[in-house]
């Protein structure tokens, strides 16, 4: 769901188009040059830790890192790739007549702007072609894995396939929730893996079991997961950036949670291998997820449509349940549980459910008011006041971490030291600098004690606040002092 309306309405005069098209080339082109330093210093920074993590602090099977290193050497092709064919397929789209206007820009010039739609589609074909190719370099006739990396292809080409089919004919809702069951189902016929948890130890006397077998029931929450990842990412959205931002941090965090159990599981080949597997799908899907947000980042250029989110869940889902770590994923998706819980009543039918569940835009000020809707993004807007759109997409990103007390404290100590007292977006307020020492020394206090009170085990958990703080701090300074000043 994305913050536009459809149109299909045809140009009546080529002298008309032309006047649409040439402000929609100039924006295009100013925010994509606009936006690519903040791009590449995002790509930089989300990618340093995890090459950190493989190409010098854990002693990993030359083979596997051999693996690992091409198949990023083809997720920088896909980059590259994408970014050329993003502009291309947008004049395609617009000439079909598949397009729309950014709703939170109406009653400003940014909001008669033809928007192209659908371009999702560019990058699910790009991860395909990336994916596919890397099968010569890796997977033999006879290799385990070919048919469950096989049957996660599968699954994901369907999503794209019923994403694009949703984004032509505009597929009511209840249908949507419905889709993801059949694209899950390769995934789900071709899974070899347990169907076993552990049972926490407080539980294990009552239970009389430390790990339990739940056969089919644990397939059917595979399934349901599939549906939820697709879902979730779809109804989480509706604000410039906010669809491939959140999948950009959360395929970050994957990432350096699959390298790191790999480095810390040596003696467990077939473990290592699952996560490997993982990071086989995650390496181009960041990489192309990467391309497309300089284009859809504030102000967009490009809608990514319902072909990209749903293609977006689904390849999370995939690597976390032939990776082994579905259990996890959830983790890293809690802010999309919450705005699934806050949706609830509306999606349910006991609460009159609009079509556009979005802010309300003032074009004098620029700023979103929030709405009395159930999701994150108008309960984020209720609580900490009105902002921008381009504060309220960093805002969103950096709930994204799981830890908040740790991002929360190294966000601001990263703001304090980069913005030297700039006014608050959307205010006239500037905070003092006695405050900003308070606030400095106490969330410090706080991340640290957070941090260390994790035991090694977990202790990957504790890097993907680190990823947001930097992505939130990179790309806007000023609303992180919104974010940190709602919350004295």
């Amino acid at each position: 769901m994305t913050s536009r309306r459809r149109t299909v309405a045809k140009a009546t005069s080529s002298s008309a188009a032309v006047e649409e098209k040439t402000p929609l080339d100039a924006s295009e082109s100013a925010t994509s040059v606009r936006k690519w330093p903040q791009i590449v210093s995002l790509s930089g920074i989300l990618i340093i830790p995890y090459a950190y993590l493989l190409l010098i602090h854990f002693n990993i099977d030359a083979q596997l890192k051999r693996s690992i290193l091409i198949n990023a050497a083809l997720s920088l092709a896909a980059f590259l790739l994408t970014v050329k064919l993003i502009p291309v397929a947008s004049r395609y789209v617009i000439r079909r007549n598949l397009f729309g206007f950014d709703i939170n820009k109406r009653g400003t010039p940014q909001g008669l702007i033809k928007v192209p739609e659908s371009l999702g589609i560019v990058i699910g074909i790009v991860f395909l072609l990336v994916a596919i190719l890397f099968q010569h370099f890796n997977f033999t006739a006879d290799s385990l894995w070919l048919v469950e990396y096989n049957a996660a292809l599968a699954s994901i080409c369907f999503m794209i396939l019923l994403g694009f089919v949703d984004d032509v004919l505009d597929v009511p809702w209840r249908v949507k929730l419905v889709l993801p069951s059949f694209a899950a189902l390769p995934l789900l016929m071709a899974y070899a893996g347990h169907t076993t948890i552990v049972i926490p130890k407080p539980l294990v006397s009552y239970v009389g079991l430390e790990v339990l077998d739940l056969g089919w029931i644990y397939r059917l929450y595979m399934g349901l997961l599939a549906v939820f990842c697709t879902n979730s990412i779809n109804i989480h959205a509706g604000i410039n950036g906010l669809e491939v931002g959140q999948t950009v941090v959360i395929a970050a965090a994957i990432l350096i949670h699959n390298i790191m159990q790999i480095g810390a599981s040596i003696d467990n080949p077939e473990y290592q291998q699952a996560h490997a597997f993982s990071i086989y799908l995650v390496q181009p899907f960041l990489a192309t997820s990467l391309a497309l947000l300089s284009f859809n980042w504030y102000p967009s250029s490009v809608f990514v449509g319902d072909t990209y989110t749903y293609f977006a869940g689904m390849t999370m889902a995939v690597v976390g349940i032939l990776g082994h770590f579905s259990e996890t994923l959830l983790i890293f998706f809690a802010p999309q549980v919450l705005n699934f819980l806050l949706s609830l009543p509306q999606l349910a039918g006991i609460i009159p459910c609009p079509r556009h569940r979005l802010p309300r835009f003032d074009p004098q000020t620029g700023l979103l008011t929030g709405t009395n809707d159930g999701t994150l993004v108008n309960f984020t807007l209720r609580i900490f006041g009105r902002m921008s759109e381009q504060s309220l997409c960093i805002v969103l990103l950096g709930l994204q971490p799981q830890k908040l007390p740790c991002m929360g404290g190294l966000l601001h100590a990263v703001s304090v030291s980069c913005s030297g007292g700039s006014s608050l977006a959307g205010t006239n307020e500037i905070a003092t600098p006695p405050t900003k020492g308070l606030w400095l020394v106490a969330s410090l206090l706080l991340s640290v004690t957070t941090m260390h009170s994790k035991r090694p085990v977990v202790g990957e958990f504790c890097l993907e606040p680190c990823l947001c703080l930097l992505v939130s701090s990179i790309l806007q300074q000023e609303s992180v002092e919104v974010f940190l000043s709602m919350t004295k």
